[in-house]
């Protein structure tokens, strides 16, 4: 068993995309792809994020990582939180996930306004085809409601996420 305490964390970022109605995208985890995310660990619904590419700043990993999961470009800067967000893997997944290199995640947060139409989401052949899909479907959702919808070991990060923009679903509905 690897200890946990002599592992890094894995630099990341996660992005909240609101649609004009304001609520968020979230994705379904294909389950063969994340055994972070089996069955034993609950849901595999989430945000899209990724793992920051040594030299890129977050805000490139974000855009990067949102193309790369979701085909989306068409987005505007709304928020970020204010600091790095952390989770750690369970122990029946340290070792095994996230390449067995890492107790969990600390990640960047950025929270964006969808300006564009739904026919460019694609999450089956993401990023002009160029990119292995890692979600099998996806729907809008409310944002206070993402903690319950998520593997249970990243629900103190998501109610983190929750709370550094929660003001955010009303001011892009009135916008």
């Amino acid at each position: 068993m690897p200890i946990r305490e002599r592992m890094p964390y894995r630099d990341c970022v996660g992005v909240a995309i609101f649609n004009r109605e304001g609520k968020v995208f979230i994705g379904r985890r294909k389950p063969e792809d994340d055994p972070e995310d089996s069955a034993e660990h609950g849901s595999p619904w989430q945000m899209p994020q990724g793992g920051m590419d040594k030299g890129e700043a977050p805000i490139e990993t974000a855009h990067r990582e949102l193309f790369e999961e979701t085909s989306i470009r068409s987005v505007r800067l709304l928020a970020e939180a204010p600091g790095w967000i952390y989770y750690d893997l369970p122990d029946d997944a340290l070792g095994i996930a996230l390449k067995g290199k890492y107790r969990g995640q600390r990640q960047r947060w950025f929270a964006f306004a969808f300006t564009g139409d739904e026919g460019e989401i694609d999450i089956h052949s993401p990023g002009g085809g160029k990119h292995r899909a890692e979600f099998d479907r996806w729907r809008w959702e409310e944002l206070a409601k993402l903690p319950d919808l998520i593997v249970p070991f990243k629900r103190e990060a998501y109610l983190q996420v929750v709370g550094a923009f929660a003001e955010l679903p009303a001011k892009v509905r009135g916008a």
